[in-house]
């Protein structure tokens, strides 16, 4: 029986489907500010003993990829929850350190309470989509995506952040600018095309997914991105509980778990890994269990992802993610990303 489409043709769709817009805008409004060179021009010159990259939530889950550039770079980079680090980790509002917030409101509860807590003391860069928000203001120096006004939960303005941060990795790490742009530039189309086909592939989900009670989402490296915000979003969107963890911990555990009951999306990742993510899809399988890959060799067709850098990867690997809230929301017969109980921006810690 063909799934029923009408009832997730709502505001959170249109967001969905607005992704490919919101990224040329943030594109075309990237910028190579002295602020930024200031900030970079300190950190050549060591007077930054640590980077601190927090937020919550998505806002948490994508500063993963930039994460390991800085590491890969020389760097100590750490990432913590904004929560934690403004009740538990004061030591790290220091001189010497660099923070790097991300808060798509650049308004939430724990951003708010980061500026007073440091007062200052560290210097901060902060990703926002909200230009006029108190991040954007009392950073040091701001990135400001340009995904738009969003719905509900996180999409676009998510990865409007990917995009954001990989212009900040480059400018930290002494990357070439006009590559990133034109590797930025390459995942727009990419994502118009994938997003084109969004019916095909709710309606393979929806056929996929029926009947299951347990979802998971796993991968390593940057891939842990789309794992944790894919997760998160099928929580918030469909009500739906989702669990998002590296691979390797899924075999500590919740590898018992495995039935007909529950579904894995293995996210292929890059070439470090690979064979391991492919290994633990092929060993679930072969305990029964339902799984798909998603990347350049997935064999189920909305999982299977083009070739594409590696800058450019955490930002096509979440539509599946999206994909997959679309087809529970369709089986549930309810409007996905529609909040109940949940605002868009959290104001209470």
């Amino acid at each position: 029986m063909p799934t029923e489409f009408s009832i997730i043709e709502g505001e959170y769709l249109g967001d969905i489907l607005d992704q490919p817009r919101a990224m040329q805008e943030t594109l075309k409004g990237l910028e190579d500010s002295d602020a930024l060179q200031h900030i970079a021009g300190r950190l050549r010159k060591a007077e930054f003993r640590a980077i601190v990259l927090t937020g919550m939530g998505s806002s948490f889950h994508v500063l993963h990829p930039i994460h390991l550039d800085l590491i890969d770079y020389g760097f100590v980079s750490i990432m913590v929850e904004t929560s934690e680090l403004i009740h538990y980790q004061h030591r790290l509002f220091d001189p010497k350190t660099l923070i790097v917030a991300v808060s798509q409101s650049g308004q939430s509860a724990e951003t708010v309470r980061l500026l007073e807590v440091n007062r200052r003391r560290s210097a901060v860069v902060g990703i926002t989509n909200t230009a006029d928000s108190p991040l954007a203001k009392e950073a040091d120096a701001a990135i400001v995506t340009r995904a738009g006004k969003e719905f509900s939960v996180s999409c676009k303005t998510y990865l409007a952040s990917l995009m954001g941060l990989k212009w900040l990795s480059d400018i930290l790490c002494s990357g070439d600018l006009g590559r990133s742009q034109q590797e930025l530039g390459t995942a727009v189309p990419v994502v118009g095309e994938y997003l084109n086909h969004w019916r095909e592939h709710v309606e393979a989900f929806a056929q996929r997914l029926k009947g299951i009670r347990d979802l998971f989402m796993v991968g390593r490296g940057a891939s842990l991105a789309a794992v944790g915000t894919g997760a998160l979003t099928v929580k918030e969107s469909d009500h739906f509980h989702a669990e998002g963890m590296s691979s390797a911990a899924f075999r500590h555990g919740p590898f018992e778990m495995l039935s007909d009951d529950n579904f894995v999306l293995v996210f292929e990742g890059d070439s470090k890994t690979r064979d391991l993510n492919v290994r633990l899809l092929d060993d679930i399988r072969g305990q029964r269990g339902r799984a798909e890959l998603v990347g350049e060799g997935g064999d189920f067709p909305p999982c299977n992802l083009p070739k594409v850098p590696p800058s450019v990867r955490p930002i096509i690997e979440v539509l599946p993610a999206q994909m997959i809230t679309l087809a529970l929301a369709a089986l549930a017969r309810r409007e996905a990303g529609r909040f109940e109980r949940a605002t868009k921006i959290t104001a209470t810690e």
